[in-house]
């Protein structure tokens, strides 16, 4: 009986300089991974058109090309792990990416093995999200305490009739820990969780976003029932949660 061919990540790459495409195509490709490399922003969106892409690799700096223009346009019309490559000198450039969207970054000249470490996270990641991705979107509704979160209306109602506004990333932080109750979950998941929705959410915006939702949700802010800190180790959604379908 013939074997079951093994599924290869389709890797994306776009990048100027021939000798690092010939690299990435090479390298990734002797690890197991299909690798389509491209040297411009069109090449990159006809490419995308032909064929599904798992992981997208992006240069920033582009001859005659916006790089972070490339970019935006990625992140409204797709959602796999975007991996930046810059320069060492190009701080905000990797800033700016990672505000819009990018999961990761890698500093030229770089090492192939770290590259392919960094890839195979985001994919696991990746993979791991999708799975979430696909629990939480069997779920009409959730209910804890005096309130019910109404998922496709994004609403969060009291018992007694209140509606109160969420913010895109309040939403989006809420369904976090709806969907993981009674553990502990750090920065780095919460905006993993929280990118499911493609919120705006950052790393240094997390704490001020869970003071505001506490402002709305907790009896006393000040004494937080629902949601509990974990002193070095993240936040904790303690009450008891019941899922609607």
């Amino acid at each position: 009986m013939e074997a079951a061919a093994t599924f290869r990540p389709h890797v994306l790459a776009l990048d100027d300089d021939p000798s690092i495409r010939a690299l990435l195509t090479d390298y990734l490709g002797e690890n197991d991974m299909r690798v389509t490399a491209v040297a411009s922003g069109r090449a990159l969106a006809d490419a995308l058109a032909q064929d599904a892409a798992d992981l997208i690799l992006l240069d920033l700096r582009l001859p005659g090309e916006d790089g972070m223009q490339i970019m935006h346009g990625l992140r409204e019309t797709t959602s796999v792990p975007l991996l930046l490559l810059t320069g060492v000198a190009e701080e905000a450039d990797r800033v700016m990416g990672l505000e819009l969207g990018a999961d990761d970054y890698l500093t030229k000249p770089f090492s192939p093995r770290e590259l392919l470490a960094r890839i195979r996270a985001l994919l696991r990641r990746s993979r791991v999200q999708a799975t979430v991705a696909d629990r939480i979107a069997e779920v009409r509704a959730w209910r804890f305490g005096e309130w019910e979160l109404n998922v496709g209306l994004r609403k969060l109602r009291s018992a007694d009739g209140r509606n109160v506004e969420l913010t895109n990333g309040e939403f989006s932080l809420l369904t976090a820990f709806l969907s993981a109750p009674q553990r502990i979950l750090s920065r780095d998941r919460l905006l993993e969780l929280s990118r499911l929705h493609n919120a705006e959410v950052y790393d240094r915006s997390i704490d001020v976003q869970i003071l505001r939702l506490r402002r709305k949700i907790e009896p006393d802010p000040a004494r937080p029932s629902y949601i509990r800190t974990e002193r070095g180790a993240g936040y904790v959604f303690q009450a008891e949660v019941q899922q609607v379908r």
